[in-house]
């Protein structure tokens, strides 16, 4: 199994495959051709079952994190799927068996299920409503709001001030 960053490098990418474009929402994982190659790259086998999978591990996978719905909804992707223990190189190492077709859409499933044990809370929508991107608050105080400071964060405080000054013209 990758190790805790690309995990949680790739359940982000997979979590954000669906933006607001200027032109309304997009899907970065329409292109099958594409996006198997995607998946390919990040360590799967890259054939249209395995996009299946991860499409709807994205669609279940953002409704929780959403609070849309219940982590119930998972459990389908963790049918078949074991942590084998094994000694190597003198340590204990764990690898993960699964279905090879479902392999990456249980490490997007797994990997949330550490975020959440070992920090909840801290996986969350960008706050601002005009987004439908998710991030990782890795903040010591936990108070990231947004996906990126410079986009999202930088038009919502610009906002504010527009309607604090706004407001403060017409008093």
């Amino acid at each position: 199994m990758a190790d805790a960053v690309s995990d949680e490098s790739f359940l982000l990418a997979v979590l954000n495959s669906t933006p607001i474009a200027d032109d309304g929402p997009a899907d970065l994982l329409a292109d099958s051709a594409r996006s198997t190659a995607y998946l390919a790259a990040a360590g799967g086998l890259g054939s249209p079952a395995e996009l299946t999978h991860v499409l709807e591990a994205r669609r279940l996978l953002q409704a929780v994190v959403r609070g849309e719905q219940t982590p119930d909804v998972l459990a389908p992707f963790l049918q078949d799927v074991l942590y084998l223990p094994a000694i190597r190189d003198g340590r204990l190492a764990w690898t993960l068996s699964a279905p090879p077709e479902r392999g990456l859409a249980v490490r997007a499933v797994l990997t949330w299920a550490a975020l959440d044990a070992s920090n909840p809370g801290r996986l969350r929508p960008c706050a601002n409503d005009e987004c439908h991107l998710f991030l990782i608050d890795h903040s010591k105080a936990g108070t990231g709001r947004w996906c990126s400071m410079a986009v999202c964060g930088n038009r919502i405080k610009a906002r504010r001030h527009y309607q604090r000054v706004r407001s403060a013209r017409e008093a």
